[in-house]
């Protein structure tokens, strides 16, 4: 991380991954942790909004968050696409809630029993001991991490083979056979918002698994090529800014989608598309007349997403001009000049 020189840097408790900059194993252990928190609140949630569910009333209008995207992945869903069995849903909570027993058990276990350094560890383990100046071993690290995004995406795509997924045309439950067009799912980089058919979903998905899956294989096997470490900024700092880039790129596209997409995004799931306006900022707004204070889901998540994606920007930018070595320092220097001038 940024030091501006000073090698012996403390870092205060709200300054986050920057405590573990250099400590593989400790950093296993937050993410650990942190991805434990995620697994119990999304497995909690679940139980609470099924608990408060009514089929009588329009799903997108109840101030659900998770039970419209376990709908539209089909899970529950009956006739005239209300949620008619429970069983899979309490399903998927209980996983969630295992799941983060087990992440908080291996977070603990990080924490107090194995090594910090996985550099002084025997076996596969000590493949993982970041180096933040050793581009090889990153992208060992990264390949491991496309791969296994990839097998999500293959997991999504089997899921709508075998089992099938909401169709709000039909209003129902069907198997997606991927329409794997690389014309055409080129072309929607451009239009995306415009998706009508779950084939072309569905075949993206599988053009995004074989490159998550072959680009893993390449960074495991192939360490950055010299133009690449001329390019591209080899620091913590600098990689955490592309991290927070790209999720702020794609909490953006997100809040798109969510607002304009009828076909991913089903109207009885999460209420009708949203329109853009501005007050102090540019917002997504409800289209239907809804009591006051009431919001769809729709406008729930788009909204959230974007402003989410707003601050992550900031962080982007932030961590990046960092990594370039610009002083923040300077800017309050400059503040106090300018009082006293």
């Amino acid at each position: 991380m940024q030091s501006y020189g000073n090698p012996k840097v403390n870092f205060d408790w709200w300054a986050g991954n920057s405590l573990v900059t250099n400590e593989a194993g400790t950093f296993i252990s937050a993410h650990a942790a942190h991805a434990g928190l995620i697994m119990f609140w999304a497995g909690s949630f679940t139980i609470y909004e099924l608990s408060r569910y009514d089929p009588a009333q329009p799903m997108g209008e109840q101030g659900l968050i998770l039970l419209p995207n376990l709908a539209r992945l089909g899970l529950g869903v009956g006739e005239g696409g209300v949620i008619a069995h429970a069983e899979p849903i309490i399903a998927i909570a209980a996983f969630h809630l295992v799941s983060a027993a087990v992440l908080a058990a291996g977070g603990m276990w990080h924490l107090f029993r194995a090594p910090t350094d996985l550099g002084t560890t025997q076996g596969g383990a000590k493949r993982f001991n970041f180096d933040w100046e050793d581009p090889a071993k990153l992208g060992v690290i990264l390949g491991h991490h496309l791969i296994f995004l990839g097998l999500g995406a293959i997991a999504f795509v089997e899921l709508a083979k075998r089992v099938g997924i909401y169709d709000p045309a039909l209003q129902a439950v069907r198997t997606v056979q991927p329409h794997v067009d690389l014309a055409t799912i080129w072309g929607y980089q451009t239009s995306f918002l415009s998706i009508s058919s779950l084939e072309d979903v569905i075949g993206g998905h599988v053009v995004i698994a074989f490159m998550l899956t072959v680009g893993g294989v390449w960074h495991i096997l192939v360490p950055p090529l010299p133009f690449a470490r001329k390019l591209v900024l080899q620091s913590a700092e600098s990689i955490l800014s592309y991290s927070i880039g790209s999720v702020a790129l794609m909490g953006f596209v997100a809040s798109l989608w969510c607002a304009s997409n009828t076909t991913v995004y089903p109207v009885e799931y999460f209420g009708p598309a949203l329109t853009l306006k501005f007050s102090f900022s540019p917002y997504f707004a409800d289209s239907v007349d809804l009591p006051l204070g009431v919001h769809t889901a729709r406008a729930w998540l788009a909204n959230a997403h974007f402003f989410l994606a707003f601050f992550f920007l900031q962080g982007h930018l932030w961590h990046a001009l960092r990594a370039l070595g610009f002083d923040f320092r300077r800017v309050g220097k400059a503040l106090e000049m300018m009082e006293t001038a």
